[in-house]
């Protein structure tokens, strides 16, 4: 009776097991159905764009160029691709390839079309806002969030040796040429530094108009608490010239970095 008893045991067991089993194998391979199907989808929509397209423009040009490129990556992608994540891949790259051809339809002036899923390489980077010039290393180097014949190389926004780069438009794909080793990427760095600082996706935002709003909330600050204690009792630590008069503080906004050299000396700021 005993042995009867754990035998159907073991077989309820066993029948549980082979049910999971079954339904874990099944969910999986509907996983990776949808992840392919949903590639394919973007792919082939890239694909169709890519065929109606024309464009003498240089930033045309140059949007369908890219979006080419993202087009034959995502076929090779999705004739590799064997798990979830790797169609996932093939997606991004699709997606990628059709935020080009919004870019290149902005350029011939006519309607961009839908938007476009987030891309999963662009979150956070944001986009630019205004024109922006900057001078490094003896070369010019224009931003801005229209097309134009100084600015005709696109780029979705992303992230490049871990800086946020904003989507817009260059007048260089510097972050292309600057993917080796050495003197490519402190170039690179260099060129996101100048572009990008001090207030990411929004260029034209610089140290001036920071300074003015934090001036303007002193004061508002100030009229409403009457300058009480504050000013009588740090008067004299902010006024005798000790650390914050004559020392260190007062040396390196004097004639330092904030007075005579970067802000002070009428270069990018």
């Amino acid at each position: 009776m005993e042995i009867a008893l754990w035998l159907v045991l073991v077989l309820m067991l066993g029948g549980v097991y082979v049910f999971w089993r079954w339904g874990s194998r099944s969910r999986k391979a509907t996983e990776l159905a949808d992840a392919r199907a949903e590639a394919q989808r973007w792919y082939e929509r890239l694909g169709g764009q890519l065929m109606n397209l024309h464009g003498d423009a240089p930033a045309v040009r140059q949007a369908l160029a890219d979006a080419g490129e993202r087009y034959n990556a995502a076929g090779s992608q999705l004739e590799q691709a064997r798990t979830p994540h790797q169609f996932a891949l093939a997606r991004e790259t699709a997606l990628e390839g059709l935020a080009y051809i919004r870019a290149a339809r902005t350029a011939m002036g006519i309607d961009p079309g839908p938007e476009l899923p987030p891309l999963a390489a662009a979150r956070g980077a944001g986009m630019l806002t205004k024109e922006r010039e900057v001078n490094v290393q003896g070369q010019t180097y224009r931003a801005g969030p229209q097309p134009g014949d100084r600015t005709p190389y696109y780029y979705p926004g992303g992230n490049w040796q871990g800086r946020p780069v904003p989507a817009g438009w260059y007048s260089t794909p510097w972050w292309k040429t600057a993917l080796g080793a050495g003197a490519g990427v402190l170039g690179g760095m260099l060129i996101a530094d100048a572009l990008f600082s001090p207030a990411f996706a929004d260029p034209g935002y610089g140290y001036e108009a920071g300074y003015q709003e934090g001036f303007q909330d002193g004061a508002d600050y100030g009229d409403n608490n009457d300058g009480g204690d504050f000013g009588g009792d740090q008067g004299a630590d902010f006024s005798g010239g000790g650390d914050y008069g004559g020392g260190d503080f007062g040396g390196d906004f004097g004639g330092g970095d904030f007075g005579g050299g970067d802000f002070g000396g009428g270069g990018d700021w």
